[in-house]
């Protein structure tokens, strides 16, 4: 079964190889592995444990081995009190078809910061985009390119605004 709960700074370790593992073995088909290693210099344990004080953290666990299988995040939009954004959402390769995505997305969906929210935004890498799509989530002001991060820009108004 895959449970989850509210980061803790304990999974800190865990929450940065899985997404070090994933990156490089999933976005890999999508980015080179210099981009994705310069990504990941702010992606350290010691980040999400930094990142944990500003932005509400899930951690998903496959309880049958206690082991972290997907990490996401989801926090202010530059300070704002009517938008926010979802951060570093990732799952594990061998357990990505699985539902754990989505699943994950509407857990991050039912948290404070995105009920208060007008639009939540979320920076969508190359290999996240279809799946983002099928979560809802468009071209930010219709725009389809990749920014300077090598990242679409995509959003989602909140209906319950």
């Amino acid at each position: 079964m895959i449970t989850y709960h509210i980061f803790k700074n304990t999974d800190a370790k865990e929450v940065a190889d899985l997404v070090e593992k994933t990156m490089l073995t999933t976005n890999i088909q999508d980015y080179s592995a210099a981009y994705l290693k310069k990504d990941l210099k702010h992606l350290t344990a010691k980040d999400f444990v930094e990142k944990a004080k500003y932005f509400h953290c899930y951690v998903f666990l496959d309880d049958s081995n206690n082991k972290i299988v997907a990490v996401g995040s989801i926090g202010p939009y530059w300070g704002k009190t009517d938008e926010s954004s979802l951060f570093n959402i990732f799952v594990l390769p061998e357990y990505q078809g699985r539902g754990i995505g989505t699943r994950l997305i509407k857990v991050l969906e039912q948290d404070a910061y995105f009920k208060r929210a007008k639009r939540i935004e979320i920076p969508a890498s190359i290999t996240g985009l279809k799946f983002y799509q099928k979560m809802g989530y468009s071209f930010k002001n219709g725009v389809k390119l990749l920014d300077d991060e090598k990242l679409y820009r995509l959003e989602k108004f909140n209906k319950n605004q």
